[in-house]
């Protein structure tokens, strides 16, 4: 049914709900699991894929120590890093890349919270045309 999933992190505790449960999802599916990490701080923003910063770092090392806990579980995983703001280069991932399924943990911001904070999964589940699956995440 979903050959690949793409998995959203913001490198949170929020990540922890979405992973637990594409754990269970990609092997009753015998799916891939793309990682996506969008870096999103000033010089991810500015330099792109040329940025160099602990920041950075920091979210390769959480990429590959995910991946690796994902592998633990028999499941084919890959990772991929982008720079920028995190709906917009969700979306492009997708439109160039492809998928069958997008699996993101939500914060669960209300009404002035998504105002002041907007909300990455909010607009990714209006501009994309595959499968979301959204998930609250639980602290």
């Amino acid at each position: 049914m979903y050959k690949d999933i793409l998995v959203t992190l913001d490198a949170t505790k929020a990540d922890r709900t979405i992973l637990d449960h594409v754990v269970r999802l990609a092997g009753f599916c015998g799916s891939q699991v793309t990682l996506l990490h969008v870096a999103d701080g000033w010089a991810a923003r500015t330099y792109g894929a040329d940025a160099v910063s602990g920041e950075i770092d920091e979210d390769r090392a959480y990429l590959a120590q995910v991946k690796s806990e994902l592998e633990s579980h028999g499941i084919r995983t890959q990772t991929h890093l982008a720079f920028g703001d995190p709906a917009t280069e969700i979306i492009k991932y997708v439109r160039e890349q492809g998928c069958d399924l997008i699996a993101m943990s939500t914060h669960g911001h209300r009404l002035l919270g998504d105002l002041f904070l907007g909300t990455a999964a909010n607009t990714v589940r209006h501009e994309v045309e595959v499968p979301v699956l959204l998930l609250r995440a639980k602290y």
